[in-house]
């Protein structure tokens, strides 16, 4: 099963994550969002942060966690590498994850200005979940 895929947009990035539960789903919706800025998989884990998100319901806390990632690369320039551990119970998500904070150390491809509510969806099946998302860049 693939992690996620990018899905023809005419301006912006349209992303398709996919897990076995919706933290597996969460965290391939992240990775997804980091490889539109550059490749998460030669980002280097020299800077551990935790994200501590809660929200109305699903979708917005998925909105709000992807939200951290620009925050901590418009604040702290921190690109992610990997989520070591995430946590979802009652629209709370606590997350451990790990990146660097130089991203001059990395070929950046563009600059995502925001995470959209446009066209998402968040789908639960018995053995897969899939949430569909677009990425203002």
């Amino acid at each position: 099963m693939k992690s996620y895929e990018f899905l023809p947009h005419t301006a912006d990035t349209k992303i398709r994550a996919y897990g076995k539960t919706l933290a597996e789903a969460f965290i391939n919706a992240a990775l997804a969002t980091t490889d539109t800025i550059t490749d998460h998989k030669k980002i280097k884990p020299t800077t551990k942060k935790t994200i501590n998100v809660e929200s109305e319901n699903k979708e917005a806390l998925l909105y709000d966690f992807l939200e951290q990632f620009l925050i901590l690369l418009d604040s702290e320039s921190f690109l992610l590498s990997e989520v070591k551990e995430l946590k979802i119970t009652n629209n709370k998500l606590t997350a451990t994850i790990v990146g660097d904070t130089h991203p001059e150390n990395y070929e950046i491809k563009t600059h995502v200005k925001a995470i959209t509510y446009q066209e998402m969806i968040i789908e639960e099946k018995k053995d897969q979940i899939m949430i569909q998302f677009i990425l203002d860049i």
